[in-house]
Formats: C-alpha cells, structure tokens, sequence
C-alpha cells in the first residue's frame, strides 16, 4: 500500500465527499417531498394527478438511475433546456428517490387501523386534520426503517454520477486509477469515504427507529 500516494490525494477525496454529500443531500430533500405529495394525492384520491402518480412511480422504480441520468443530461439539451452535471444529478436523485419515498410513505398511511380514521371524523376533524394530526405522525413511525433504508440507498446510488463527468467520489478514484494505476490505494480511498459517509447515517437511522418504537410504545 503506497501511503505516500494516499496521503498526496486524501484532500482529493474529501473534496469529492463533500460533493458526494452535497447532492445526494438535496437529492433526498426533493425526493421526500416528491414522496409525500405522492402519498398525498394518492391517499385523497385526487383525480388525473392519482393516475399519473402511479404512472411515475413505476415509470421510476423500474428504469436504472443511469438511465434517468442520461435522460436528464443529454435529453434535455436536445429540448432547449441547458442544465449542469450537479442539477442532473440532484434532478435525477429526486426524480428515483421520490417514487421510493412515495411507497414507503404510502405503507405507513395504510399500516394505520381505519378505526383511527372514524375516531377523529368522529371528534370533527377533516380529512387533512386527520392525516396531518392523528394519521401522519403514525405513518412515518411506522415507515421510518423504509425510509432510512431508501436513505442509504440514494446515497450509494451517487457512485453513478461518475457517468455524467461529475466530479463524486467514484469519478476521483477511477481518474486517479486510469491516470496513475495505483487501484488498491485509490479503492481504499474510496471504501473508507463511503462507509464515513453511510455509517453514520446507518447508526443514526437505528437510534432513531428505536426512540420511535419505545415513543410509540409508550416505554
């Protein structure tokens, strides 16, 4: 292991991490709010958006991130809509995540017992009073391991974004590896970068499901 090497390109590394955490951070914000307006339209029933939600979300679930990415990036030139590497990899992040976040959402409002839905129609509440205060609060208890699940996922799914000369983590490692051929110093590099970015997000998902399920307990 050539520690020379690995010393001389860390700050490559830590700059390409923060891009890495950067988009795949607001990928997942726009993919969350995605989700929910999925969930919301679907739940209500809303006539034309309910069917082109279900349209999106297995138009999403069932076509690679690569491919969307390639869509985004050199699809929407062709249309006269100039984008950079950065915006089609947030936009594309969102547009997979969101039909992800949308399920497991969807899962939670419908793990509710229905006898929570009469109990508040009983007490006066509309229908978005019940889901705002009585049946949203249970879902996302419920959905919170799908969630940080689909959490980590999106973040692994950054090591694409190479295929659209974004400058990730996966981007770095491979030029260093075609420009130098020290591949175990520069897959090292890589694996470390990624587990500090996961593990914590994976620790945090656990203590977070945890402190849910005793909350709701009432332990």
């Amino acid at each position: 292991m050539n520690w020379d090497f690995i010393m001389k390109y860390l700050p490559l590394y830590q700059k390409a991490a923060v891009l890495t955490v950067k988009i795949g951070l607001a990928g997942i914000f726009f993919a969350v709010l995605i989700g929910l307006f999925c969930t919301a339209v679907q739940d209500f029933r809303v006539p034309v958006l309910r069917q082109a939600a279900k349209v999106y979300i297995e138009i999403s679930r069932n076509t690679p991130l690569l491919i969307q990415l390639f869509f985004i990036y050199y699809g929407f030139p062709k249309i006269g809509i100039r984008t950079n590497a950065e915006f089609c990899g947030i936009a594309g992040l969102a547009f997979l995540g969101g039909s992800y976040m949308a399920e497991a959402f969807r899962s939670g409002v419908e793990a509710v017992e229905t006898i929570q839905f009469e109990s508040a129609y009983s007490l006066g509440l509309t229908r978005w009073q019940t889901l705002r205060y009585v049946v949203f609060p249970q879902a996302i208890t419920i959905s919170m391991p799908a969630f940080m699940a689909n959490v980590i996922f999106l973040l692994k799914e950054t090591s694409v974004f190479s295929a659209i000369s974004l400058m990730d983590l996966m981007f770095t490692a491979k030029d260093l590896i075609g420009l130098y051929y020290q591949t175990a110093e520069s897959l090292f590099l890589l694996v470390v970068f990624y587990l500090m970015i996961l593990l914590p997000v994976s620790l945090a998902g656990s203590l977070l499901e945890r402190r849910l399920r005793h909350a709701g307990s009432g332990t």
